[in-house]
C-alpha cells in the first residue's frame, strides 16, 4: 500500500469519492482545496493498493501540526483493513508533527450513532487519543483526536485561521464543556 499526492487524473476520481462519502454539512469545497493544495498548505492524497485506488486523505499543514480533514475507503474496499494501514501510513508520513483529526460526537438522538462510536473506536484502536477538546465545525459537533501529542483549542484554531482563513475559522467554535 502507497500513500501519495493525486495526480491530475486521480483528482476527478477522489472528488467523486469525496462527495459520496461526507456529508454536504461537513464539506469544504473542492476547488479551495485544490488551491490550498497548490499552495502547499493542503496535501491531496490517494490511497493505492496495487495500483488500484482504495481512498483518500485530505490535510492542512500548519507548522508542527497536521489535520487529518478529510480520510476514507472507497466503499468497495471498507472493512479490509484498508482504513487502518493506511492511518499508519500517514502517522509515519507526519511523524515529526502533532497528528490530529475531528470526529462528530458520540449522540443517542443522531440517526447514524452507530457509525460515530464505530468510527470512535476505529480511531481509539489505531493509536489516536481522545482530547477535551469539542468543538463546532461548520455547525457539526464534534471531538478532536490526536496521536498522543498535546494540543491547546487555541493551536487547533490557529491552525484553521492561519491555514484555511478567517472566513473558515469563524466557522470553528469551542464547544462548552458538559
Amino acid at each position: 500500500m502507497e500513500i501519495c499526492k493525486a495526480s491530475n487524473k486521480e483528482l476527478r476520481w477522489m472528488k467523486r469519492t469525496y462527495l459520496e462519502a461526507f456529508p454536504r454539512s461537513e464539506r469544504k469545497p473542492f476547488g479551495i482545496m485544490k488551491q490550498k493544495a497548490a499552495q502547499g498548505i493542503m496535501e491531496l492524497l490517494v490511497i493505492r493498493e496495487k495500483n488500484q485506488l482504495v481512498g483518500l486523505a485530505i490535510t492542512v499543514l500548519h507548522k508542527d501540526m497536521v489535520l487529518l480533514d478529510y480520510f476514507a475507503i472507497h466503499r468497495k474496499f471498507r472493512g479490509q483493513n484498508y482504513g487502518s494501514d493506511a492511518l499508519r501510513l500517514l502517522k509515519e508520513r507526519y511523524q515529526d508533527r502533532r497528528l490530529i483529526l475531528e470526529i462528530e460526537l458520540p449522540d443517542e438522538a443522531a440517526p447514524n450513532q452507530e457509525e460515530r462510536l464505530r468510527r470512535k473506536r476505529f480511531y481509539l484502536r489505531n493509536g489516536m487519543q481522545e482530547t477535551e477538546l469539542r468543538v463546532c465545525v461548520f455547525r457539526v459537533p464534534m471531538e478532536v483526536l490526536t496521536d498522543g501529542k498535546p494540543l491547546t483549542y487555541e493551536e487547533y484554531h490557529g491552525l484553521y485561521r492561519d491555514s484555511i482563513g478567517t472566513v473558515f475559522a469563524r466557522k470553528v467554535t469551542r464547544l462548552s464543556a458538559s
